[in-house]
């Protein structure tokens, strides 16, 4: 088995720690698998938080934080940014430096020098290059960086690829893992769901805003916040998410870390969805089309992908062109049942099978180039 290594830094979650997932499991069975990250990974928790079954007999892991400092390091990375930098770039050395053992080097996590030509998946663009006092820890190459197969998430991103780095990207969509249950439209909640992590950059807090200016237009419906990932690093953020649930505990429930299945029964019953922020991509919009939600998002971003580029009725700019446009869909049965013929030819784009087989088929063609291209 030809064996590759995997550059994952960290998992503390989020839609892209799904994909490093999806890609060792699109892999394991084909190839003899090193995941390099920071600190100790709980095969078993993410598996049951993304549908994967990686065991850890399909996968080698070498780590360089030791189990007594990892908390307080990953404490120090979320807060700084130089610091979490500094961490990105111990490891992408010691990958480096490692690169030449294995037949094909890959990024999970975004656009990096890996030492010699690899594939990497990117989410965002400028993630890992970092400052120049990162860079000499690594001693990071962005020429080596632009002689790599580049993936992206969404066409939104292969464009931005194309003008930071000046290099085509195949765009692979993310996987959406949830199988949900098939509850008719008539037997779901008048009701929204806001899912992802409940940080500040997500902004809950505009969307309980938006959903109660509709309310007060005489609208009857409820509010499941569902998310964690932001623990002790996002502590005074999540108290204002609780001050304001308890404010309004007669249409809002927040639902924090809930386990995977539950979650997507919670998903299930909801008519409708929304986020606020600006993604490159966006799992859990994917999540909300896949279980047959109407999801409002911004008109900008990979998340107009995932809904559809011609369904405008769900897409805004402002808080108050948000309250206009859910009005507008909420009063009118045709135009609900229009989005959901809509809708429901989305959800294909993104299944596990699919992205399995994208992935497959890219390492594939790596290797029957047989590329050889020596280390910077």
């Amino acid at each position: 088995m030809k064996k590759i290594a995997i550059y994952y830094p960290y998992f503390m979650g989020g839609g892209a720690e799904a994909v490093g997932l999806w890609i060792i499991q699109a892999l394991k069975d084909k190839y003899d698998l090193t995941l390099f990250t920071l600190g100790d990974i709980e095969i078993e928790k993410l598996n049951s938080m993304y549908g994967t079954s990686i065991s850890n007999e399909d996968l080698k892991i070498k780590k360089i934080l030791p189990k007594f400092l990892a908390v307080f390091c990953y404490f120090m990375m979320v807060k700084n940014k130089d610091a979490r930098m500094l961490f990105f770039h111990f490891l992408i050395r010691i990958f480096k430096e490692n690169s030449q053992k294995y037949d094909l080097v890959m990024s999970g996590y975004n656009a990096m020098d890996m030492g010699k030509v690899g594939i990497q998946y990117i989410h965002w663009v400028k993630v890992l290059e970092g400052k120049d006092f990162h860079r000499k820890v690594s001693n990071f190459s962005q020429e080596q960086l632009t002689q790599n197969i580049s993936i992206a998430n969404s066409d939104c991103v292969a464009e931005a690829v194309k003008r930071h780095y000046g290099v085509n990207a195949k765009v692979v969509y993310p996987p959406v893992v949830i199988d949900p249950p098939n509850i008719p439209w008539v037997e779901k909640e008048n009701a929204f769901i806001c899912s992802g992590r409940i940080v500040q950059p997500k902004q809950p807090h505009k969307v309980i805003k938006i959903l109660q200016l509709v309310r007060e237009q005489g609208f009857d419906i409820k509010l499941y916040i569902t998310g964690g990932g932001g623990g002790i690093y996002e502590w005074q953020y999540t108290n204002l998410i609780k001050k304001l649930v308890a404010e309004n505990s007669s249409w809002i429930t927040l639902y924090d870390n809930l386990p995977y299945q539950e979650y997507i029964k919670v998903l299930a019953k909801c008519k409708y969805g929304i986020h606020y922020k600006k993604e490159p991509f966006g799992i859990s919009i994917a999540e909300m089309v896949k279980a047959g939600a109407i999801p409002f998002v911004r008109n900008e971003g990979g998340q107009v992908e995932i809904v559809g580029h011609d369904n405008e009725e769900l897409f805004f700019d402002t808080e108050a062109e948000a309250v206009e446009k859910i009005i507008n869909v909420l009063k009118d049965a045709a135009i609900q049942n229009q989005l959901i013929q809509s809708l429901n030819t989305q959800k294909y784009l993104f299944s596990t099978q699919r992205f399995m087989s994208e992935m497959n088929d890219v390492v594939s063609t790596y290797f029957d180039a047989q590329v050889e291209i020596p280390a910077c």
